[in-house]
């Protein structure tokens, strides 16, 4: 098999779920991500990975402080793309904010999820909340 049939036959791992509810779980579900991606036949380049890590981080953090306080996390790939479903039991989408440059009330995620994400978007539930949907390119 040519390098080229390889690059196009890329297996896709089993999708992986993260539910948590605690400030801990954010560097929980960075190291999940990074095995997730590790675990792909072929791997991404690991600029990829840090980013999909970084994604990951900002999305459960999101979901943690204004989300309702849980998230639960599904992470699955295939040949063209690795893709982040976080839910969280809120209705109210992200919002923009200004960053906040000289104190620590945040506001860099959402900017930073839409800069590095290829697609996001939004959809109600489960229940009563919302899962963002997020793809990056493998």
């Amino acid at each position: 098999m040519s390098e080229t049939e390889t690059a196009h036959t890329a297996s896709a791992a089993r999708p992986v779920v993260v539910e948590d509810d605690s400030p801990a779980g954010v560097p929980r579900a960075r190291e999940v991500a990074r095995a997730f991606a590790g675990n792909l036949e072929p791997a991404p380049a690991a600029e990829t990975t840090e980013t999909l890590a970084l994604v990951v981080s900002e999305l459960a953090t999101n979901a943690l402080r204004h989300g309702g306080g849980r998230y639960r996390m599904r992470l699955h790939a295939d040949r063209d793309a690795l893709y982040v479903a976080m839910s969280d039991p809120s209705p109210a989408p992200p919002r923009e904010r200004t960053p906040d440059l000289n104190g620590a009330t945040g506001g860099f995620g959402w900017h930073m999820v839409r800069r590095l994400t290829s697609n996001i978007s939004i959809t109600t539930g489960p229940g009563r909340g919302k899962t963002l949907h997020a793809a990056l390119p493998r």
